[in-house]
């Protein structure tokens, strides 16, 4: 097979995992409207994932508090991926599945919204999260892929991306977190 082969293919599938969501298109017009009374509301969006689905979620904060097309208010958005310092000391003193969770309990209120990234659902810091966050009224968003894995089920809203290629749910979810921030941004223009 040549290259151009592959990167067709490669074009192909991505657009294949992304058009699946068409079917939860009603779901994530909802969570994206609960996020804006969220923040309407004084709370705070935190976001967490790891390796490729942290990268994510600094992306999502860094949008909230910046801007994502226009010029808008600040909004509260906190990557807990963001802090060498907070995660090697927590990981050190805890553990490393304490690392998010940890930081839910020092800053996370009711009414703030913990939007988890994690393409299989699986790690144990992430269910530590979410565990945090129930327990303080923080409401979840997992965006998840390969069914969802422990995580799924367990949030207040959920996404997960058809598929087990990691590439192409960790590309449907940076398609997710520009719509969510799209509708963010039309409710604070």
């Amino acid at each position: 097979m040549n290259q151009v082969r592959q990167v067709e293919d490669s074009l192909r599938e991505c657009s294949r995992t992304v058009d699946a969501l068409l079917s939860q298109a009603g779901r994530i017009d909802e969570i994206g409207t609960a996020l804006v009374a969220a923040l309407r509301s004084g709370n705070k969006i935190m976001t967490a994932g790891n390796g490729g689905s942290a990268a994510e979620a600094l992306h999502m904060a860094e949008e909230l508090v910046g801007r994502f097309k226009g010029n808008r208010i600040a909004l509260p958005g906190i990557a807990l991926v963001a802090d060498p310092t907070a995660l090697t000391c927590i990981g050190n003193d805890y553990g490393f599945d304490e690392i998010f969770s940890r930081q839910v309990e020092g800053i996370g209120k009711a009414g703030d919204v913990l939007v988890l990234f994690s393409t299989s659902g699986s790690g144990a810091n992430l269910s530590r999260a979410l565990e945090a966050a129930n327990a303080r009224g923080v409401r979840t968003l997992c965006l998840l892929g390969k069914g969802g894995g422990r995580l799924a089920g367990k949030g207040t809203w959920e996404v997960i991306v058809p598929g087990s290629e990691t590439a192409r749910i960790q590309e449907a979810h940076q398609v997710l977190l520009h719509i969510f921030l799209e509708i963010i941004e039309r409710a604070f223009a």
